[in-house]
């Protein structure tokens, strides 16, 4: 079973610090680009195994078509509607996804049912789709509806438990505690903290070839002190 207790507990001033820290060396990053809650939704389910700009190739084969509409998704043909999400791989396995999200969409009242739904109501009933995880989710909570609820996702992990605020196995839901329980509920803090983590994962705390020496959180990193000792 994973370990989702944080593997230290001085977290309380250590998580805002690191946000500050990350702020002022990267800027805002201007998360979610999207213009709807629906189309946080749609790429939510096409981003899983894919890089961005290809799902935005997706997306904009949807707008090209005027499909991006819970409707239109499921009146397309399904052959035509994954040749559509080919860009973001896997475009079978998303098109029944994506029908899938559509059709709970719906049922649950659209975006107006979906805004008047309680937070952790709407969560678990959009849970129940095959196909969306934790992380798609809160997506879709977070940057679709505006909801204090921070999303978790492979940067976050690999970033903090190198740091040594959580163990390597932490779960979502433990690793998510850890900014609830450090943060206020600000749904602008919770977004742009999760875009610097991205940036950081990306640019600098890779898998296999960290860029340590110019990460911004070098000072704070267990594992990028052990690194310079090792060189040392």
């Amino acid at each position: 079973m994973a370990d989702t207790r944080p593997a230290i507990t001085d977290t309380a001033t250590a998580v805002p610090r690191l946000y500050d820290r990350l702020l002022a060396a990267l800027g805002p990053q201007s998360w979610w680009p999207a213009e709807s809650a629906f189309e946080v939704l749609v790429g939510a389910v096409l981003t899983q195994n894919a890089a961005w700009r290809n799902v935005e190739q997706a997306v904009d084969r949807l707008q090209a078509r005027d499909w991006m509409t819970p409707e239109a998704i499921l009146a397309a043909p399904r052959e035509a509607l994954a040749e559509c999400l080919r860009p973001s791989g896997y475009y079978n396995v998303k098109s029944q996804r994506l029908r899938a999200a559509c059709e709970t969409w719906l049922a649950l009242g659209g975006e107006a049912g979906l805004i008047d739904m309680e937070t952790a109501a709407m969560r678990s009933a959009l849970l129940e789709v095959k196909g969306l995880g934790p992380e798609s989710v809160d997506d879709v909570l977070l940057y679709g509806f505006g909801r204090p609820v921070f999303v978790v996702d492979a940067y976050t992990r690999r970033i903090f438990s190198r740091i040594g605020l959580v163990s390597p196995r932490v779960g979502y839901d433990g690793l998510q505690a850890l900014f609830h329980d450090a943060l206020a509920p600000d749904v602008g803090q919770f977004n742009e903290f999760h875009a610097l983590i991205v940036t950081i994962g990306k640019s600098y705390c890779r898998p296999r070839t960290p860029r340590c020496e110019a990460c911004p959180l070098r000072g704070d990193c267990a594992h990028g002190l052990a690194r310079r000792n090792q060189r040392s």
